[in-house]
């Protein structure tokens, strides 16, 4: 029997919420603007109370959100948003606020985990294992699945904040990350490409010296991750990745970083379909959360 579900993307600029079902059917959803803890979640809260009436009751809610946050059940912080540059939200309680209010089972974990378990549930990353996703946009986040589970651990993966070689010779940016400065999200980020080169990624032509430090930068924080967890696909999503020509620039450069080292036909073979774009495109995050609400009924 086909079970409603809640799902709720929080973003640092915008709550997504939905109703749909344990087959992955999206059936309504809003979009809420981002601003305090209280007032986000208020109106969140608002819209499932609303369509319950309309569609029922629903079985449980997942949450997939921003972080850094405390994914330990037995913390008393647990789905606490922790130590967010994000003005009012360092210490929220989202699991909390939401659950008392839902009275359902509600799970919670990062948007870059819940987006893996989408493309693996239903995306491009079906049948595989492991298999890591990695958002480039307003921040780097990446999300890894092993044995069909998100990865956890002493918090979460935090790929976005690798350090990777940076030669000030040739790019004297001084990086954007205010924990790390030159990390790979402080390097390679859309607000990091904003400030080096005074203008929005999106409006910089294809053939700007941006995109060829960008593609290095990637590929270098790749790389890594690939000798690191030895990941069946990595599928790249965010803002910068709609700019498609940079995916083959990217594989290119993953290849020869690795220069032969991993002899696996999926990169050596040239790596078309190792790194690609999410198949659920900009419904992956919230498609997520309602995997992860699929995993409580």
């Amino acid at each position: 029997m086909t079970k409603l579900l809640a799902a709720l993307e929080a973003g640092g600029t915008k709550f997504l919420c939905a109703l749909g079902t344990d087959d992955g059917e999206l059936r309504v959803q809003t979009r809420i603007p981002t601003t305090s803890p209280a007032e986000t979640t208020e109106k969140a809260i608002r819209f499932f109370q609303e369509q319950q009436a309309s569609f029922g009751e629903v079985a449980a809610l997942g949450i997939a959100a921003f972080g850094p946050l405390d994914l330990n059940p037995q913390s008393p912080f647990y789905g606490h948003i922790t130590s967010t540059p994000k003005p009012g939200w360092a210490n929220a309680d989202l699991l909390g606020s939401m659950a008392r209010a839902m009275n359902v089972p509600v799970t919670i974990d990062t948007d870059v985990n819940a987006a893996a378990l989408a493309e693996w549930r239903w995306g491009s990353a079906q049948g595989l294992d492991p298999v890591v996703y990695l958002t480039i946009g307003t921040g780097i986040g990446g999300g890894a699945l092993v044995n069909g589970r998100p990865v956890h651990g002493l918090v979460h993966p935090e790929m976005g904040h690798i350090l990777i070689p940076h030669d000030k010779g040739i790019d004297p940016f001084p990086g954007s990350c205010p924990f790390h400065g030159d990390c790979l999200e402080g390097l390679a980020s859309g607000p990091a490409m904003e400030r080096r080169w005074q203008k929005r990624a999106e409006l910089l032509p294809q053939d700007h010296p941006a995109w060829r430090l960008e593609t290095h930068y990637l590929a270098l924080g790749l790389t890594t991750i690939i000798l690191s967890l030895s990941p069946e696909r990595i599928i790249l999503g965010g803002g910068v990745m709609q700019q498609g020509h940079l995916f083959p620039l990217i594989r290119a450069e993953v290849r020869s970083l690795l220069n032969a080292y991993v002899q696996a036909e999926e990169i050596l073979g040239g790596m078309d379909d190792y790194i690609v774009p999410p198949a659920l495109g900009e419904k992956a995050g919230i498609m997520g959360a309602l995997a992860m609400a699929c995993s409580l009924v």
